[in-house]
């Protein structure tokens, strides 16, 4: 579970809710206005869908779901020991004995890489493919967290729409105040609801994508060196020196303290 979004959400929703309560706004506004929800959800969503092709808009509910439940990446540091290991192996036996490694390697990304090396790729070859890889993956996140920029560009100009035909409905009414409030409610209604949702829902939702999606463009850069590294035949503590710079400097303090404590 992806903590800091259920939080930011609550943080969200009773930051403007309970600000409304002190300014005196009352919140059954909120919900006896549904043409402002249409106006507002429904456009976005309408919007969305002009924008982007059918093939996108499928991964929406599994963005949703990363978004909620967050990403499940290895540890960096269990792999830095997992090259080390390999490059130990690699350097008694050969590259071929790390055939026996593949079967235990999840991450496919790390397995394809690992699979080039034993069988004998260039190290060209072995960069060319996995920047590739790791670049049309980029492409694929970034094409995911554009639907949320979207909306969350959208959202709020279509509150201005909500706003303008709130007034219209207003000065058709002028001779009746219980319609002509209402329909001034109405319009505001919808003005915070395409704010609201543009700039705490869908543009926070879009960055978080973005920055999740450079936590793993990392791990993959990392596991791209590691695995060039192994092809060059660089020793076990050269390959730790180099693949340490990828992690904080926090983490890489830890883990000399660990090996100062051991040794």
């Amino acid at each position: 579970m992806e903590l800091s979004t259920i939080i930011g959400l609550i943080v969200g929703f009773i930051a403007v809710f309970w600000g409304m309560v002190l300014k005196g706004a009352p919140l059954s506004s909120l919900f006896t206005n549904p043409a402002a929800y249409l106006i507002i959800i429904g456009g976005t969503i309408g919007a969305v869908m002009n924008a982007f092709p059918m093939s996108e808009l499928k991964k929406v509910p599994s963005l949703f779901r990363l978004i909620f439940r967050g990403q499940t990446l290895e540890d960096p540091e269990t792999i830095i020991d997992q090259f080390m290991n390999w490059a130990q192996i690699a350097r008694r036996e050969g590259l071929l004995a790390l055939e026996n490694s593949l079967d235990d390697i999840k991450d496919p990304f790390l397995k394809n890489g690992m699979k080039m090396v034993v069988d004998g790729r260039d190290i060209e070859f072995i960069r060319d493919a996995l920047e590739q890889d790791l670049e049309a993956m980029e492409r694929r996140h970034q094409n995911g967290a554009k639907i949320f920029e979207q909306a969350g560009t959208y959202a709020p100009t279509l509150g201005v729409l909500g706003a303008v035909i709130g007034l219209i409905a207003a000065l058709g009414n002028l001779s009746n105040t219980d319609v002509l409030g209402h329909s001034i409610a109405s319009a505001f209604v919808a003005t915070l609801l395409g704010i609201f949702t543009g700039y705490v829902l869908w543009h926070p939702f879009a960055n978080k994508l973005k920055t999740l999606s450079k936590q793993e463009v990392a791990l993959k850069q990392l596991m791209i060196e590691g695995i060039l590294s192994i092809q060059a035949g660089i020793s076990p503590a050269n390959i730790e020196e180099k693949l340490l710079v990828y992690l904080p400097a926090t983490e890489r303090e830890r883990r000399a303290a660990r090996k100062n404590e051991k040794a």
